[in-house]
């Protein structure tokens, strides 16, 4: 009589497999998690880049009309932000407008400031973004972004 073999086990068990379905899973978090944090930097890169435009926009303009530039026609002190400021009187207080509402249009919560030392220009872009930020702390929540650009008219 021969003895009785028994055959050898091929393939994987459920429970390996089992495993590296966990495994699998934990890594694609991970990915989904890195994801989320690309959009929010990206986001914010975005927003970054408006105020930048934006700076020089108000730059241009204040260089395409030094001579009201040079009277203080631009100054501003970063006013609440809003989309309806009215469009009227001289080109300086029409530039600053337009511009005020491109900010409020934008940009979240977006102003600017504009300061005048002699021909040496300072412009100063703030809007909130909460919505960009990847850290978000309480210190942090609220605090608002600040771009500042200097230039020569």
């Amino acid at each position: 009589m021969t003895p009785f073999t028994v055959p050898r086990q091929n393939g994987a068990t459920l429970i390996e497999v089992l495993i590296a379905i966990v495994v699998l899973s934990i890594g694609l978090l991970g990915l989904a998690g890195l994801q989320v944090t690309s959009v929010q930097s990206n986001h914010s890169a975005y927003q970054r880049s408006q105020a930048t435009l934006l700076a020089y926009d108000l730059a241009d303009r204040m260089r395409a009309n030094r001579t009201e530039a040079l009277t203080n026609a631009y100054l501003v002190d970063f006013p609440t932000s809003s989309s309806s400021n009215a469009v009227t009187g001289t080109r300086g207080e029409k530039d600053k407008a337009e511009w005020l509402n491109n900010l409020a249009l934008k940009l979240p919560e977006g102003t600017g400031k504009v300061e005048k030392d002699g021909s040496i220009v300072i412009i100063h872009v703030r809007w909130n973004d909460d919505r960009g930020r990847i850290a978000k702390s309480n210190a942090a929540a609220g605090s608002p972004q600040l771009f500042t650009y200097r230039t020569e008219i």
